[in-house]
């Protein structure tokens, strides 16, 4: 809540020229870029669900409890007080408050209940908006989410585990997960000597049963290490680990079957440089029980349809945080004047703030058709599925490699206010790198787009008929696309060094054909000019001339 009447004449000076609280804000009908996506990309349903969300969200009280969530860090508890080990983590009261916002209101389930129906664009913009609260909490959130196609591999764990990742209760009780009232799940894969290298993976899995029939069934042995395990209260574990037949995918429960704690061990939780409220733990199996799933040896390929969940949240919290400063500096700006006039009304400072704002509207766009994509797969459309091979790479590069920069540009708007801790965009900042390093760095991301340019030209062609409404309305685009055409054509061995270019333009390109098809003419043609154009700029607030800075400002909250 607001503090009460605080006192502005001090013994030495009168406290002036500062912005009043923001006070409670509805973050869905304030936001017009998600609001005129979701209205494109997704049926009715979606936008009147979620509507209650964005004034939660929105609300002081819930903005209090993300900041909370984040200066409280969770702890770890080996032991109790005889000497019993334990393997928990306590979080802050804070943090179990968002994850009731979120659990408690299903959005960790809405795109299975609604899979085909609009479930995933509900899903990525509930994300979005839960963002915008605290982004460390949206990782359990996203994981739990992520788990249910990896289910799908075993019937048997699928009708064990899924009807308490699908229900509407968070429940943290650390409990066996048939006497809780819903679950979560979180992952274990890196180990130290292999990161993104899952081949390198040590974890050694041995079967109980005397045959690989019975084994099957259940009950393995796991041994080694993880370097990062996220949520490590999470009431079961997808984890990789070798075995005769190869690198297998395993389902690692917090209990056993007879209700014993596993031997899952916790190390150490990390001090990461943000992501702060969401504990991440290095951990060993001691011979921890396990069940596999999916077919013998296929482990990475049965984790990859989590992984592509997992990066399309990974695309869409930096955008969702984008948004969170955008709004932090624009609300600054207003109210805080220098040189005889509010800094929004000063030419430099206008030009920023609407680049920050058309680089949201551009990552909104990306990341709602992206979503579309997961749905229409699901409805068995071979070109929707076909982009949901590429887009999620494309997002989560390109918006990530944006959110750094972005995040330092907002803090500079507020100045030495903005750098301290009392603002958000301390911690937007130090948050910003998380979601480019999980689920595959930069170079890792590219390398798939470049995998899935080879092995599923169907997912390049989808690209294409996608961009090809917008071709002859820019003369931008036009030449990007014509220098992309060039691009892929040339030979995989030259590709590759310069695979980070050919995935940041073709982000950009989608992005802008999106917004030339469907965004104002104002935003459409200040992106392609401040992208695509001769005078395009890797900073911020580099505009052409006669930029429509007014039209561009007055889309930020409206």
């Amino acid at each position: 809540m607001s503090d009460h009447a605080p006192r502005t004449r001090l013994a030495t000076h009168r406290v002036t020229n500062q912005p009043p609280p923001p006070g409670d804000i509805d973050l869905l009908s304030g936001d017009a870029p998600l609001r005129e996506a979701l209205a494109r990309e997704a049926p009715d349903w979606v936008a009147r669900r979620l509507a209650p969300l964005g004034r939660e969200a929105g609300s002081e009280r819930v903005q209090a409890l993300g900041e909370a969530a984040n200066h409280h860090p969770p702890e770890l508890r080996l032991f109790d007080r005889h000497g019993r080990r334990l393997d928990e983590v306590s979080y802050h009261p804070a943090y179990h408050e968002l994850m009731r916002l979120a659990i408690d209101h299903g959005w960790h389930a809405v795109a299975w209940q609604e899979e085909g129906r609009g479930g995933h664009q509900a899903h990525v913009a509930a994300l979005y908006l839960l963002t915008q609260v605290e982004p460390g909490f949206c990782c359990p959130v996203t994981m739990t989410h992520a788990a249910m196609p990896v289910l799908r591999h075993s019937p048997r764990a699928k009708a064990h585990w899924a009807p308490g990742l699908l229900a509407w209760d968070y429940d943290p009780r650390p409990l066996p997960a048939e006497e809780k009232t819903g679950l979560t799940f979180g992952m274990a894969m890196t180990e130290k000597q292999g990161g993104s290298d899952l081949r390198g993976t040590s974890t050694r899995a041995e079967p109980l049963a005397a045959t690989q029939a019975e084994a099957a069934e259940g009950g393995w042995r796991l041994t080694g290490h993880k370097w990062f395990c996220s949520a490590p209260m999470s009431d079961a574990f997808l984890t990789l680990a070798q075995t005769d037949a190869g690198l297998g995918c395993f389902l690692v429960p917090r209990f056993t079957p007879d209700g014993e704690r596993n031997a899952i061990e916790l190390q150490r939780l990390k001090e990461k440089c943000g992501n702060r409220a969401n504990a991440s733990a290095e951990i060993e199996y001691r011979g921890a029980w396990a069940e596999p799933i999916g077919a013998p040896g296929r482990g990475i390929a049965t984790l990859l349809e989590m992984v592509q969940q997992t990066r399309l949240d990974a695309a869409t919290a930096p955008v969702g945080m984008m948004r969170q400063a955008l709004l932090a500096a624009w609300r600054h700006v207003r109210e805080r004047h220098a040189f005889g006039r509010a800094l929004a009304e000063q030419p430099l400072m206008r030009a920023v703030i609407a680049d920050l704002a058309l680089e949201v509207e551009a990552g909104v766009a990306l990341a709602m058709r992206t979503a579309r994509a997961f749905d229409g797969a699901a409805r068995g459309d071979e070109s929707e599925r076909a982009l949901g091979r590429l887009l999620p790479a494309l997002a989560k590069y390109w918006h990530n490699k944006r959110s750094p920069g972005f995040m330092a540009e907002a803090m500079e708007c507020l100045g030495g206010i903005g750098y301290v801790e009392e603002s958000p965009l301390a911690r937007l900042y130090r948050e910003a790198p998380v979601n480019s390093i999980w689920e595959g760095s930069g170079n890792v991301i590219c390398l798939d787009v470049l995998r899935v340019l080879g092995r599923h030209p169907e997912a390049l062609a989808a690209w294409w008929q996608e961009v090809a409404p917008a071709r002859g309305q820019d003369r931008r685009l036009d030449a990007a696309l014509a220098e992309l055409e060039r691009l892929v054509a040339e030979p995989a061995e030259r590709l590759e060094p310069r695979a980070r270019w050919l995935t940041q333009r073709l982000a950009q390109c989608l992005q802008a054909a999106l917004l030339v098809q469907h965004a104002p003419a104002e935003v459409a043609d200040t992106f392609c000019a401040t992208r695509l154009g001769d005078e395009a700029s890797p900073a911020y607030g580099v505009l052409p001339s006669g930029s429509p800075c007014t039209a561009l400002l007055a889309r930020i909250e409206s």
